[in-house]
């Protein structure tokens, strides 16, 4: 069996040029916001990618096809979501099963961070990534989002870790597993609605040309592992911590009241957040993913500017 990787023209261009590429994820439109807003949010995110100098690569599965870069019409399959279709959500277990079969999915964290690595792109904007799950001492909840950046060499750019998690574990596993994180403009780690922490981060620098020399660096010491850019939500579109802690309790009690598990647990805690935010939680959610898309296109463009 032949694995098919269909590019954009775009994308194809850019990656033979050695040009700033940046990946960006689909689980945020199929899973992750409610449509139209999901369809608005992608073009958005692309738009934004283009206006800092980079090229988007949205990745998706369809069909069994590896895309990297997508049209509108793949964009309404996979946000639309349309009686009959089914669009997975998509992760490193699950990724041969979705292309050897022909289904459709939408790339997590650690799906896209595979696709990219794949296609030959180095960097990837995202929201929040996945972590160690609240009472995983329990459950064994942890996100593959955090093995992935400890064995695929790609940067990722995000607004820290979604705040339902249990934030200090997920912080203590990706320092067992090598992995650096650089906060931009901070110098402690962004909890997604929230742009600072108590959290300390031992790297930090307001000036991406130290980034982009930093994974130039590491690449010549043949590292293999990802780097987490960690850039904070804009001051003005953070929700304020007392307020959003508040309300990720009661999300956890509908989602033990529902007895939500394993996949389904991250999507059922932020459609609570935003109904019970009255949809301000989209809001810094949309604005959030803007700001690391500028961020990593910028970024993009700074490194191989200086290779």
């Amino acid at each position: 069996m032949k694995i098919k990787i269909n590019y954009s023209a775009e994308v194809k261009k850019a990656l033979k040029k050695k040009r700033a590429v940046v990946a960006l994820e689909t689980t945020i439109i199929s899973h992750g916001l409610p449509y139209p807003d999901n369809i608005e949010c992608a073009k958005m995110l692309e738009k934004t990618v283009k206006d800092n100098g980079a090229v988007p690569a949205t990745l998706a599965i369809i069909d069994g096809i590896i895309n990297i870069g997508i049209d509108d019409n793949q964009l309404l399959k996979l946000g639309k979501k349309e009686e009959g279709v089914t669009i997975y959500k998509v992760s490193r277990a699950d990724l041969p099963f979705i292309i050897s079969n022909k289904l459709n999915g939408a790339t997590t964290v650690a799906g896209t961070m595979i696709l990219a690595k794949l296609a030959g792109i180095k960097f990837f904007a995202t929201g929040g990534i996945g972590g160690v799950h609240r009472f995983a001492e329990q459950s064994f909840d942890i996100s593959a989002d955090l093995e992935e950046l400890s064995q695929t060499d790609v940067t990722v750019v995000s607004a820290g870790a979604k705040a339902i998690l249990d934030i200090p574990k997920t912080l203590e596993y990706l320092e067992t597993k090598g992995v650096s994180i650089i906060g931009y403009k901070t110098d402690s780690f962004p909890l997604f609605y929230t742009a600072e922490s108590e959290y300390k981060l031992n790297l930090y620098t307001n000036e991406l040309s130290e980034i982009a020399d930093f994974i130039i660096t590491k690449e010549k010491l043949g590292y293999t592992n990802g780097l987490l850019v960690a850039n904070p939500v804009e001051k003005k579109f953070e929700l304020k911590k007392d307020y959003i802690d508040g309300i990720i309790e009661k999300a956890l009690t509908l989602a033990k009241k529902n007895n939500i598990s394993g996949k389904e647990v991250t999507p059922f805690l932020l459609d609570s957040i935003y109904k019970l935010t009255k949809g301000k939680s989209l809001e810094t959610n949309i604005a959030l993913v803007k700001n690391n898309a500028k961020i990593c296109a910028e970024l993009s463009r700074l490194y191989f500017e200086r290779k």
